[in-house]
């Protein structure tokens, strides 16, 4: 197994990403948590929110950010979702290949990403942590060595294949589920 890259068939909890699930519809369907107007609820109590694209500067706006005071240009995450526990935004990018692309070269970026993502957050005080979600079946090849490597050498970047474990998000994981 290598380090970060890890997920698995047998897991019942995880995020499996095969270049369609989408996170707030994998989360509504685990026992014990719900959505509404893309907030996240386990047995009633809201545990995150979640953004998608746009949405993130939305919620920035609201809290009395603006970008333009912190970055140059808007980063579009994926998926996105902010953990209260945890006091973190977690940036989920989706990495599907079937042939070969420019995909290798956005692998290498998450340090400068992140950094941006932490600018952003800094005066909300909101840590900020990057995880690609690959598929195997391309990015599981020796190529990828140093690249994956990379990712994980930078503080806060990870990666998993095919899937997320909800604890990876600090979030419940439902009673009577292995994770």
């Amino acid at each position: 197994m290598i380090q970060g890259g890890v997920g698995g068939a047998n897991t019942k909890t995880g995020l499996y990403y095969e270049g369609k699930v989408d996170l707030l519809t994998f989360i509504a369907s685990k026992k014990g948590y719900s959505i509404k107007d893309n907030i996240v609820y386990f047995h009633g109590k809201e545990v995150a929110q979640t953004f998608k694209k746009h949405a993130l500067y939305t919620y920035l706006a609201k809290r009395g950010i603006n970008y333009k005071d912190y970055i140059s240009k808007k980063l579009l995450p994926d998926d996105s979702i902010f953990v209260i526990v945890k006091n973190t935004l977690f940036i989920i990018e989706v990495k599907f290949q079937r042939v070969a692309g420019s995909t290798d070269e956005k692998l290498q970026t998450c340090d400068f990403k992140i950094k941006q993502y932490r600018k952003l957050l800094s005066r909300l005080n909101i840590e900020v942590k990057f995880i690609y979600i690959l598929n195997r079946e391309w990015f599981d090849k020796p190529v990828y060595k140093d690249v994956l490597d990379y990712i994980v050498s930078i503080d806060g970047c990870r990666y998993y294949f095919d899937y997320l474990p909800l604890h990876e998000l600090g979030l419940p994981v439902p009673d009577g589920e292995n994770d």
